[in-house]
């Protein structure tokens, strides 16, 4: 048998970062369990702003919450009054003090959740799946993904035998680590049973050694000019000395003119 594994989980700690970025000794159980109902409790609420994905970051008392979304309006409203509500709502899950960041996903035909979600809200709305799977693969490859994949399983089209449609078009490296394959699932609960739909979209190579020599020729050349500054101030310091000495000696010299004859 084929074992399967999340793209994403597989990914992590080599081309993409953890979602979650805290750490704990004793109550790790606890605080993972508050950061599974936040993160459903923004699920369930901001369904129709299309939510991509949710970052949680805790340091001492506070927590930061990152939700990447296809509508970002729709959680700030007018004058930010919806923000507010969403806040007093979270500082209700957790004792920790809220900070809540909103950022757009700018193109959402290529973020595999979304692309699984709005197939989701077409099968539900009665829509073929065909239809709806096909023209979810045109729109990512006209975005510019390099690859997609969507797959969707239950009883399609309300058939009494559940089955399974897949379609793709160019291509998913799932097995290699550096390709960037996101990844995203739901569900469609229509009245004849669940359906549940997967998509891949490969969107590129992140090539990680290239960028750290990159990021190290940058680095050094920061330091370079940082050192040359360095040298200068110094060569400047040194100078102004040597430049008032004169003055002092010609001083005492007036002085000494000036001075009463014993």
């Amino acid at each position: 048998m084929g074992q399967k594994v999340h793209p994403y989980g597989i990914r992590v700690g080599y081309i993409k970062p953890w979602k979650a970025r805290w750490f704990a000794k004793r109550d790790a159980g606890t605080i993972l369990m508050e950061d599974l109902k936040i993160r459903k409790y923004l699920k369930a609420k901001l369904a129709i702003a299309g939510i991509s994905s949710i970052e949680i970051d805790r340091a001492s008392n506070r927590i930061r919450i990152r939700i990447f979304a296809a509508k970002p309006g729709v959680i700030i409203g007018r004058r930010g009054q919806e923000i507010d509500k969403i806040k007093e709502d979270l500082a209700a899950l957790t004792k920790n003090e809220v900070f809540l960041d909103i950022k757009e996903v700018k193109m959402p035909q290529i973020d595999a959740q979304l692309v699984a979600e709005n197939i989701v809200l077409q099968l539900e709305k009665r829509i073929g799946f065909r239809r709806a799977m096909k023209k979810a693969i045109q729109l990512a490859m006209q975005k510019g993904a390099l690859g997609i994949k969507v797959q969707c399983k239950g009883r399609l089209g309300g058939a009494e035998i559940a089955r399974e449609e897949k379609y793709h078009e160019g291509k998913v490296p799932l097995s290699t680590f550096r390709a960037d394959v996101d990844f995203g699932f739901a569900e469609a609960f229509t009245t004849y049973g669940t359906i549940g739909c997967k998509t891949w979209i490969y969107k590129g190579d992140v090539l990680v050694k290239k960028e750290q020599e990159a990021q190290k020729l940058e680095l050094e050349k920061k330091f370079k000019v940082v050192e040359e500054e360095g040298s200068k101030t110094e060569a400047s310091e040194a100078a102004k000395p040597a430049a008032d000495e004169p003055a002092k000696d010609s001083g005492t010299q007036e002085n000494k003119d000036h001075a009463p004859s014993a």
